[in-house]
C-alpha cells in the first residue's frame, strides 16, 4: 500500500458491513490483474492431510478430491510460473516441480542447525514461491507472479480473449428454464447501465467474497428465474487463516554485510502438522488442524542508525493456521447499503472460536521456542527498531494483535460455496460446477471445503485449470458443460 495505494479500493466507493463486535478486514483491489499484483508470492500445495482432514479428526467434511487429482495441475503451474523451491520429502507439505530454491541466509542456516539439534521435529526449509526477479520473457515487463506476466498474457496472445475493464459484475443471468446460466450482467459506462454478456460457460473467479456476492445477488430473492440455493448454503462457512507474529534478535549471529531480499521464495517455512482428535481438542484446548511458520532473518533491511539492538540478526516469524468451517461465519447481502454502482454490498459475519484461539496459543508458544533454541530473544518491533513518531502506534497494534489478528487480516479468505459429493451439503460438485446450474463454475477460494494452513493461491489456480479443462472437453464433445 505504501508504494502504490491505487492498487487498493476506496472503501467509501466500495463499502462492506460487519457487526460491531465482529470486525473483518477485507483487503481488495479493483483493477486488471487483481490481487496478483499485490500477493506475497508463496505457492504451497495442499496435502491429503488437509483434503481428507475429516477422516482424521471427525470435524466437518472432506474435499471431494485428493492430492493426486490436483498433482498434474500443480506441476504444470509450477513449471509455467517458474516457482522456486526444493523437494524436502515432507508428508505434510507435498513436493512440487521447482527451479532451484533461493539460498537461506547465514542466520537462517544457524536457526536450522539449532532446530536440528534441539527440536528435530521442526524442519526449517526454504520457502516455495516467487523470487524478486524479472520476468524470464524479455517481451513482457510484468513479473511472472502477476496475471499480466503469465496466464492473462498467454490468453490475450491467442487473439480470442476479450478483456472488459471498468465494469462491475452484478449477477449471473439464468436462462428461461432456470437450469442453465445465460451469461453475466455487468454495469459500466457513464451513466451506468446494465449489459448482458452471453456465454455457453460462466467461470466465476472474482475472489472469494466477490464471488459470493455475485452468487447471492443471482438468487431467487433478486432474480426471476434465479440461481437456486435450496439448502441455503451459499455464503456459509467463510474462513481465513488465523495468524500471529513475532520479531526477534539473534545476538550470536554475525551481522550481515548486505540485506538479503524477502519474497515468497526468499524466506523459510517450518511446517507443523497439527492433527489432534476432536475429543483431545475439547479436553485440552489443543488445535484440531495444522499450521505453518513463515519467517526470515537478515532480510528486513534495518539501517544501522535505526537499530536499537547491538550486533546480530533481526528476523520475524508469522504463524498461520487452519480455521474451521462454521455455518455462522458467513457472507450475506446487506439489505440497506449499496456501493457506488448501486449494487448491494456484502455483509460479513466472522469470528474466531475456541479452536482458533487454541491454535493461536500453540503457534505463539512454538515461535517462542524456535527463537529460544536458536539463541535469540523475542522482542517487539519498537524495541528492535527506532520508529520516530509512530512507535506508540506500532506498540498499540502489536498489543492488540499479540494473541491474534481479526478475521480477514491475513487476506486468505476462502469458503462459502464449498465443493462436495451432494447438493444437500455443498454448493458445487467435484468439478466445481454449481449443482443447480452445470454451466456455472466457481473456482476461486469460495469453493474451499476447509481452509488448510497453506497459502491458497496455487491451489485456486490448480482447481481452475482442472475444472476448465474438464468443461472444455465436454464442450468439445458437443455436450453440455
Amino acid at each position: 500500500w505504501k508504494t502504490n495505494p491505487e492498487l487498493f479500493v476506496d472503501e467509501r466507493k466500495h463499502p462492506y458491513s460487519t457487526p460491531p463486535d465482529q470486525p473483518f478486514l477485507w483487503t481488495r483491489g479493483r483493477h486488471v490483474g487483481g490481487r496478483s499484483l499485490t500477493w506475497g508470492g508463496i505457492t504451497l500445495r495442499l496435502s491429503d492431510r488437509e483434503l481428507r482432514a475429516a477422516d482424521r479428526d471427525g470435524y466437518g467434511r472432506n474435499w471431494p478430491l485428493r492430492h493426486r487429482d490436483l498433482d498434474p495441475h500443480y506441476t504444470w503451474l509450477e513449471q509455467f510460473l517458474a516457482v522456486r523451491g526444493q523437494r524436502d520429502g515432507l508428508s505434510v507439505l507435498p513436493d512440487g516441480c521447482y527451479r532451484p530454491a533461493s539460498p537461506l541466509t547465514a542466520a537462517e542456516q544457524h536457526m536450522r542447525r539449532a532446530l536440528t539439534r534441539h527440536r528435530p521435529q521442526d524442519q526449517l526449509i526454504p520457502s516455495r514461491g516467487f523470487a524478486l526477479e524479472p520476468n524470464l520473457d524479455d517481451q513482457n515487463p510484468w513479473p511472472r507472479r502477476t496475471s499480466q506476466g503469465a496466464a492473462l498474457a498467454r490468453a490475450m496472445a491467442t487473439g480470442r480473449c476479450r478483456l472488459i475493464s471498468g465494469a462491475a459484475v452484478s449477477h449471473v443471468a439464468m436462462g428461461k428454464g432456470g437450469q442453465q446460466a445465460e451469461g453475466v450482467v455487468y454495469r459500466s459506462g457513464s451513466p451506468l447501465r446494465d449489459q448482458l454478456l452471453r456465454a455457453k460457460l460462466v467461470v466465476l473467479c472474482a475472489s472469494t467474497i466477490e464471488s459470493l456476492r455475485i452468487l447471492l445477488h443471482s438468487g431467487p430473492a433478486h432474480r426471476t428465474p434465479g440461481l437456486p440455493d435450496p439448502a441455503g448454503l451459499t455464503g456459509r462457512g467463510l474462513m481465513d487463516h488465523v495468524s500471529v507474529a513475532r520479531f526477534f534478535h539473534l545476538p550470536g549471529v554475525a551481522s550481515a554485510e548486505a540485506t538479503a531480499p524477502l519474497s515468497g521464495a526468499e524466506s523459510f517455512f517450518i511446517p507443523h502438522n497439527g492433527g489432534h482428535s476432536t475429543a483431545a481438542a475439547a479436553a485440552g484446548g489443543a488445535p484440531l488442524r495444522g499450521y505453518g511458520l513463515w519467517g526470515g532473518a537478515q532480510r528486513l533491511g534495518v539501517p544501522a542508525p535505526l537499530r536499537r539492538v547491538g550486533p546480530g540478526a533481526i528476523g520475524f516469524l508469522v504463524g498461520h493456521g487452519e480455521v474451521l468451517s462454521h455455518p455462522d461465519n458467513r457472507v450475506q447481502l446487506d439489505p440497506i447499503h449499496h456501493d457506488h454502482c448501486g449494487l448491494p454490498v456484502p455483509m460479513i459475519r466472522c469470528r474466531w472460536r475456541s479452536a482458533e484461539y487454541a491454535l493461536l496459543h500453540s503457534m505463539a508458544h512454538h515461535m517462542d521456542e524456535v527463537v529460544r533454541v536458536s539463541g535469540g530473544v523475542t522482542m517487539g518491533l519498537p524495541e528492535l527498531v527506532r520508529m520516530p513518531g509512530i512507535a506508540g502506534l506500532v506498540r498499540a497494534v502489536e498489543a492488540r494483535h499479540r494473541h491474534g489478528a481479526p478475521p480477514g487480516y491475513y487476506i486468505h479468505e476462502v469458503g462459502g460455496a464449498p465443493m462436495g459429493c451432494s447438493p444437500q451439503d455443498s454448493v458445487l460438485d467435484s468439478w466445481n460446477r454449481h449443482w443447480h446450474c452445470p454451466n456455472l463454475l466457481v473456482t476461486d477460494g469460495a469453493c474451499w471445503v476447509s481452509s488448510g494452513w497453506q497459502s491458497p493461491t496455487l491451489t485456486a489456480m490448480a482447481l481452475t485449470r482442472r475444472a476448465c479443462q474438464a468443461a472444455a472437453r465436454r464442450l468439445g464433445h458437443g455436450g453440455a458443460c
